[in-house]
């Protein structure tokens, strides 16, 4: 079951941009004016810290496969973007929340809830979201935001960052921030928003059509949304108030769309897999999802998303038999599709079938060494096995899985805990900690690593380097006010 989260979405109803001409739009520009607002240092910085309150407050879904889909998604729209030589280091994030909305934070990080992904009818609308949130931050709008404004919706601005940052175990204190926010020039304000939403309609809709999706999926993910709206009542989804949609924004994204003529674009696998993944862990139960596969399968809607789905809910359940008979049809028609061997797989360890489980996850890490999810479930499944050494040399055949992929890190200090390497498993879990931006914990679990009584001098030297690298990287008033406190 997801958790609540709050609306961080609604940051950019206070942003203040003007329109910009086609010429500013298609042409770069030599000294960013944003930058003498807030640089990407200080938005990465911004954004780093709002992104470790959400781990903290348990926010983030740590779904490695579903994580893995988006930052997939994310990163084809990014390479297709032609109106920046280099992309910013985009990060990608699923948020425990079932309702309609999506977020992008300064410094590169993307966040969709939930809902969103289940309510996408097709993956060029999911990729519709996605791109128009890249936009923001390749436009930098919160930061030219910052630079446009006066200094009393500067200070309004930040702080709505603070009170994200600092109160995020309320979000009466986010949404008291925002509408007082909103009585500060409030014409001036939302007109500018409008401005935002409608340049990054529009940089996402290149990105669209250049990434090979269809670019009316924007469009009629708006549609959608309008047509919902006598739905909601007072409930309307959150991104109708983070992200307004009026009938002349439909209009603008249809029509820019329409440029790039009719286009047929097939959905991915993963799309279809993902989304009934993602309806599984946004239900409150495993048997209500377990219900809606049931009905859609009964109903004769007998499709790859809903076999996935109804297994996977049955696997949730401890229905082990009962799911891989429903996952069957699936591991027949799609051999080689990592997710469906990763889930039966998962049935098989339920069901107390290791070394059959070991063996589906051991093809799968041959046919796809460089898949984060395969990797990591299969070390957690050695570890589970008793394996903790062949365990850390899978987790360690790329190198890459493990800067992106915090978990890599926790699984590493598992596998080094079950071997009686306590000191290993303390440098690992630190850097565990410190990748979801929680550096006081990332320093003492190195201090507890040199406390360990039968530490050699090796390992001491590493957690000491460790230790030294990570204070170095806080600068010296935050250090100052980190050792006041102790």
């Amino acid at each position: 079951m997801l958790k609540f989260a709050f609306v961080f979405g609604a940051v950019f109803a206070l942003t203040t941009l003007p329109a910009l001409s086609q010429k500013d739009i298609d042409l770069p520009q030599l000294g960013n004016p944003a930058d003498l607002a807030l640089s990407p240092a200080e938005e990465a910085k911004l954004g780093a810290e709002v992104v470790a309150e959400m781990y903290q407050y348990d926010y983030i879904v740590d779904d490695p496969e579903i994580t893995e889909y988006l930052s997939n998604l994310g990163w084809k729209l990014a390479a297709a973007d032609t109106s920046s030589a280099t992309p910013p280091a985009f990060n990608f994030y699923l948020i425990a929340d079932n309702r309609i909305n999506a977020f992008a934070l300064p410094g590169g990080y993307v966040n969709i809830n939930a809902g969103t992904i289940v309510a996408a009818s097709n993956e060029s609308e999911l990729a519709g979201v996605m791109g128009h949130e890249e936009s923001h931050i390749t436009q930098r709008h919160m930061a030219r935001a910052a630079g446009d404004t006066q200094v009393a919706d500067i200070a309004t601005w930040i702080g709505v960052l603070a009170a994200i940052i600092a109160g995020s175990a309320n979000p009466n204190v986010v949404l008291g921030a925002i509408s007082v926010g909103q009585g500060i020039n409030y014409q001036r304000q939302v007109a500018y928003s409008r401005d935002d939403e409608r340049e990054a309609d529009r940089f996402g809709i290149r990105k669209l059509a250049a990434a090979g999706y269809d670019p009316m999926g924007m469009a009629t993910f708006f549609g959608k949304l309008s047509q919902q709206t006598r739905l909601y009542g007072n409930r309307l989804p959150e991104i109708l108030l983070t992200h307004p949609v009026n009938t002349a924004r439909i209009a603008d994204a249809t029509e820019r769309a329409a440029q790039y003529g009719p286009r047929v674009v097939k959905d991915s696998i993963e799309f279809s897999l993902m989304r009934a993944r993602t309806r599984v862990l946004e239900t409150d139960s495993p048997n209500e999802a377990q219900g809606y596969f049931a009905g859609e399968l009964q109903s004769g809607k007998d499709t790859p998303e809903n076999h996935y789905g109804y297994a996977f809910a049955l696997a949730n359940l401890d229905q082990n038999p009962q799911a891989l008979a429903a996952l069957q049809p699936l591991i027949d028609a799609y051999p080689r599709q990592p997710n469906i061997a990763l889930l039966q797989a998962q049935i098989l360890m339920q069901m107390g079938k290791t070394q059959d489980a070991l063996n589906i996850y051991a093809r799968n890490f041959a046919a796809y060494p460089r898949y984060s999810p395969g990797i990591q479930k299969y070390g957690e499944a050695l570890i589970n096995a008793g394996k903790p050494d062949q365990a850390r040399q899978v987790l360690l055949s790329y190198n890459q899985t493990q800067g992106s992929r915090p978990d890599t890190y926790r699984l590493l200090s598992a596998a080094a805990r079950a071997s009686g390497n306590t000191a290993e498993a303390q440098y690992q879990l630190a850097n565990y900690l410190f990748e979801r931006g929680d550096l006081r914990g990332a320093v003492e679990q190195l201090n507890a690593g040199l406390r360990v009584s039968s530490i050699n001098s090796d390992d001491r030297a590493k957690l000491l380097a460790r230790r030294k690298q990570l204070i170095d990287s806080i600068p010296k008033d935050e250090l100052r006010a980190l050792q006041r406190q102790g």
